[in-house]
């Protein structure tokens, strides 16, 4: 947790996404403290026609290497989240060459109710996880 699902146009290779995975999973570990075991993420490739990601007035060119990160993540503060921002933009940048103009990241929090990470237990709420 967090629990990561990218969303990227199809043609990447087995070791792009890997440097996808493992850039974001750095960059998360980092700026939200999070254990370096704890990594779950999710990558869906769609077809260019199945994407849709305008700039919202904002004057950003997108490109068929677009990745869209959503967090679902227990509650973060403002600044965590600005720094997950601002070092996946960096970090994905350096690291597998992907333009800051194709990075759309969404954060939806929730509480320690709403994860169970196997075993048919709430872990935050047994006390297994803190």
């Amino acid at each position: 947790m967090p629990l990561q699902y990218f969303d990227v146009i199809e043609g990447r290779t087995p070791g792009e996404i890997r440097a996808l995975l493992d850039t974001t999973h750095a960059a998360t570990v980092e700026a939200l403290g999070v254990p370096e075991r704890d990594r779950y993420q999710v990558v869906r490739s769609h077809p260019a026609g199945e994407i849709v990601a305008l700039d919202t007035g904002l004057g950003i060119d997108r490109s068929d290497r677009l990745v869209i990160i959503h967090v679902v993540s227990r509650r973060r503060s403002r600044a965590q989240k600005e720094r997950l921002y601002a070092l996946l933009a960096e970090r994905l940048r350096r690291d597998c060459g992907l333009d800051p103009a194709d990075l759309i990241v969404s954060v939806t929090e929730n509480d320690d109710e709403d994860w169970s990470f196997g075993s048919g237990r709430a872990q935050f709420l047994t006390g297994e996880l803190h």
